[in-house]
């Protein structure tokens, strides 16, 4: 009994438990975001720098400049469709880095961006060290070139275009002259045993007239430049047609590869060469002005008419050749 009242008194006399305190501290709102909006400041910052130094520099390169760099960075239809195809899908790079060697049509030498060559401009310079001055001079110079050029290309056309005028002026004209030349021949009763002997040769040069020998006929006597008779008939006639001609002329004389002995020593390269020169007098004589005559030659037995026989009398000729006005085709 003591004891339990002993205990009760005990137990009445225990202190109280201590109480529970809850603290909440309330910070500052915005130590929750420390220095981001500083970063985010410095990002928009460094962007509009970024922009203005962009603007700048556009506005302080020339046209010229600007269309080089837009056409570095701008792809060919045949690299988009290479690149799209290697790079397994239908885009420019099929969702790979522009320097993966696998989303390039050819194996890429570089291994950055860095790694690629600055564009240069339309003179093939980088463009380093140069400021407005020498940029707008580039534009200048660019723009002169390109003047240039259309003009070059514009000359080149109108010369092109005045030569295929001009030949084919010349082969209407060296067909008229030939079917005449032939009609007068079949009209004379002198001449028109002589048709064969008159041949009519298109080549590069122009037109070439070549009056030929044969056995029974030879435009000049044996070693000598005096005309037969005929054969002045058969000139005159080729004269007359030539001298209708504004054409430059060539003549050229040939023999065969007999020689022949004199006293004055002769052979046949001065006889080719006098007889050619005969021939000119007479078409001079026949009204072909001597500012025509481009060349006399005389080429001896160099050039025969029947290779496989030097004396063959067919060897022995007279080559007279329209050259065409526009100086050869």
């Amino acid at each position: 009994m003591a004891d339990a009242k002993k205990d009760k008194k005990g137990a009445a006399a225990a202190p109280p438990p201590a109480p529970i305190i809850v603290k909440k501290v309330i910070g500052d709102e915005g130590a929750a975001h420390g220095g981001a909006w500083k970063i985010a400041l410095a990002d928009m910052m460094t962007a509009m720098m970024a922009f203005f130094l962009l603007m700048w520099l556009l506005g302080a390169t020339s046209e010229s400049k600007r269309k080089s760099i837009a056409d570095y960075f701008k792809p060919t239809p045949k690299s988009l469709v290479q690149m799209g195809q290697l790079a397994g899908s239908n885009g420019v790079l099929g969702g790979r880095s522009f320097v993966d060697p696998e989303g390039l049509p050819t194996a890429a030498s570089q291994s950055s961006m860095l790694d690629l060559d600055p564009p240069r401009d339309v003179e093939g310079s980088d463009g380093k060290g140069k400021g407005p001055e020498s940029d707008d001079k580039d534009g200048k110079g660019a723009e002169s070139g390109s003047k240039q050029g259309k003009g070059k290309s514009a000359d080149s056309a109108s010369a092109e275009a005045a030569k295929k005028a001009a030949d084919e002026a010349d082969d209407k004209n060296f067909g008229e002259l030939e079917k005449e030349l032939r009609q007068k021949l079949s009209e004379s009763s002198t001449l028109s045993g002589l048709q064969g002997q008159v041949q009519f040769i298109r080549e590069k040069e122009g037109l070439r007239i070549e009056v030929i020998d044969k056995a029974d006929f030879s435009m000049f006597g044996l070693g000598t430049t005096k005309l037969m008779p005929r054969a002045q008939a058969l000139i005159d006639e080729v004269a007359k047609a030539v001298a209708a001609m504004p054409n430059k002329v060539t003549i050229r004389g040939h023999t065969d590869s007999i020689p022949f002995a004199n006293p004055e020593a002769r052979n046949n390269w001065s006889l080719s060469a006098e007889r050619a020169d005969m021939t000119r007098q007479m078409l001079e004589k026949r009204g072909v002005s001597p500012d025509r005559f481009a060349a006399i030659e005389g080429v001896a037995d160099t050039d025969p008419n029947v290779p496989g026989d030097p004396s063959d009398p067919r060897n022995r000729r007279i080559s007279v050749t329209l050259k065409n006005s526009s100086g050869g085709k």
